[in-house]
């Protein structure tokens, strides 16, 4: 099991208590609803990475966080979902009447692998993996642009091969398409349908067409 903690109490600490927005139910629906909503990345799950991404935001007049992005973070997957999980809370926030929406909130989300799996991971430990997340991304890039021009008829046919190799050397077959599917089909279940159709298009991109029907229904 995965764990994943949200420390709130830091939310919002330049804010005076009656002019900061607040999430229906205070902080420890806050702590549930992220927990509950929580899909941890697969690169840092299997790489054992922990540690805190700081996540900027602001809260616009239809209740919706905006101009989200990481303050701090680590380049990598963690940064994305919690990225996903503040957008995921739109509609969930308490403003003041007289609510600012140039605020800036900002909410430091710390994720917690497994230490019973993972052992005692060194920062080196953690920093070589980071390195290699943002090597791979180079490789993945590689085969999402190539596949991307394909449809648009403008892949050079020639770099098929080439490209074929790298997937093999990624590990993008279709067992790996089918649990991205299936964590697209999670994200839409929890009202993520920009998340679902974002994972649901990356496996389109990687020559899979495991996704074309939920792209085709969801994602016009």
């Amino acid at each position: 099991m995965l764990y994943f903690v949200i420390f709130f109490q830091m939310l919002l600490s330049v804010f005076t208590l009656q002019d900061q927005p607040e999430f229906k139910g205070g902080e420890r629906a806050l702590n549930t609803f992220l927990s509950q909503n929580l899909i941890y990345p697969d690169f840092s799950k299997q790489n054992c990475i922990s540690g805190t991404v700081q996540v900027s935001f602001n809260i616009d007049q239809n209740n919706k966080p905006v101009n989200v992005k990481v303050q701090k973070g680590f380049g990598i997957d963690l940064d994305d979902e919690a990225i996903r999980l503040v957008k995921l809370t739109a509609g969930k926030w308490l403003l003041p009447a007289d609510h600012d929406l140039n605020t800036t909130l900002i909410l430091p989300v710390r994720f917690n692998a497994n230490q019973t799996r993972c052992g005692a991971r060194t920062q080196a430990d953690t920093e070589q993996a980071i390195t290699a997340y943002k090597a791979r991304q180079a490789l993945v890039d590689a085969v999402t642009n190539y596949y991307e021009n394909k449809y648009l008829g403008k892949a050079d046919a020639a770099k098929e091969p080439q490209i074929q190799a790298l997937k093999n050397q990624l590990g993008f077959d279709d067992d790996y398409a089918a649990e991205v599917v299936d964590q697209a089909n999670q994200k839409l279940k929890q009202g993520d349908n920009e998340g679902a159709c974002e994972d649901w298009k990356f496996v389109r991109n990687i020559g899979s067409n495991k996704a074309d029907a939920m792209l085709a229904k969801y994602c016009k």
